[in-house]
């Protein structure tokens, strides 16, 4: 899912790489795993992040014009009901201060993702499931601007902009920072995005030495494992939404993830867990622990006898906050949980 975020599928295991040891880390304990030899684990080939490039602010009143992925497009230089319909589009609306009219449902109990503020997400119109807005009730709400994604809604590009000015990025994902440049410019909200951008910067690198530093940080191997009912289970790579937050923060997956398509994530069966071990693993499931074959492999002798595992350093998280969550928000809340799990006490 690039998060590229379409909803989970099985597609075929790819071939993966014997890890070696464990990084042994200060305070940390070594004991020996089944999954790696050697003395530490090897990182994996991450490509440099893109830059983000932004537009000039918006300035009088009247409209302006944004680049997206279906060309330009004028929008409300100050859009006053705003409709998105990703996960994304929603946490950059939040984080820039902008509550949206009306929002596609994520597949949660509440509707909204957990981490999202309450009061934030209050009042804001069901306008169906992602992936398949019910235009009629986007419509019914009137709004002067529509943000989504083409990998979502692309075919229904036509439809709504019948309906409103509609800013579409290509993708999510890994992208997620130049879309929010994207999103920032059709809000006219760049100034607004540019000091949320700044703080969180200044975020990680107070993680960063919370970690003991830029070396340090860099000789730490994290993966970032996920269980997900009817499919193998995921660890994600260098160009996914959470490996470009461990990037910001110097460190990032194991080899494990080498050759993964589009630098995603790679697959592994319940035999092949012990692959997944690193320094530090985090672990959610998209499904209930049962179903996502979580209970199953937690249990299971293999992940047992991962080094992180044994060395107190694997961590089960959220799944909304660290993989259905993409934005500004979510990432800040996502630095602040791996200092407090990984950072010096």
């Amino acid at each position: 899912m690039s998060r590229f975020a379409v909803p989970p599928r099985r597609t075929a295991a790819v071939a993966v790489t014997v890890l070696a040891a464990s990084l042994v880390l200060t305070s940390c304990g070594s004991g020996d795993s089944d999954s790696a030899s050697g003395d530490s684990f090897k990182a994996a080939d991450c490509p440099k992040q893109p830059t983000t490039r932004w537009a000039e602010p918006a300035s009088g009143g009247g409209t302006h014009t944004v680049a997206t992925a279906m060309g330009d497009v004028k929008v409300p230089t100050a859009p006053k009901r705003v409709v998105v319909l990703d996960t994304a589009e929603l946490d950059s609306a939040i984080t820039l201060g902008v509550k949206p009219v009306g929002a596609t449902r994520s597949d949660v109990a509440s509707g909204f993702l957990d981490y999202l503020p309450k009061d934030k997400v209050a009042g804001i119109k069901d306008v169906g499931k992602i992936g398949a807005p019910n235009l009629e009730a986007v419509a019914a709400l009137k709004p002067d601007l529509i943000l989504t994604s083409k990998v979502r809604d692309g075919r229904s590009y036509q439809q709504l902009t019948k309906i409103a000015p509609t800013v579409m990025t290509e993708t999510t994902g890994y992208p997620w920072k130049q879309n929010f440049a994207t999103h920032a410019a059709a809000l006219g909200r760049i100034p607004q995005a540019k000091k949320a951008v700044a703080a969180y910067e200044a975020h990680a690198e107070k993680v960063t030495a919370a970690l003991g530093g830029a070396a340090k940080a860099k000789a730490l191997r994290t993966n970032i494992v996920r269980f997900v009912e009817g499919a193998d289970t995921r660890v994600y790579g260098c160009q996914s939404y959470i490996g470009t937050i461990l990037a910001d923060i110097g460190t990032g997956p194991t080899d494990v993830v080498n050759g993964s398509k589009d630098g995603l994530m790679t697959e592994l069966s319940a035999e092949q867990m012990n692959k997944a071990d690193a320094d530090a693993v985090f672990y959610a499931s998209y499904g209930t622990p049962e179903k996502s074959k979580e209970a199953q492999v937690t249990g299971g002798a293999l992940w047992k006898n991962m080094r992180a595992v044994k060395d107190g350093r694997s961590f089960r998280v959220d799944d909304q906050l660290w993989i259905q969550g993409i934005g500004y928000t979510a990432a800040d809340e996502i630095l602040s949980e791996v200092q407090q799990r990984l950072g010096k006490k």
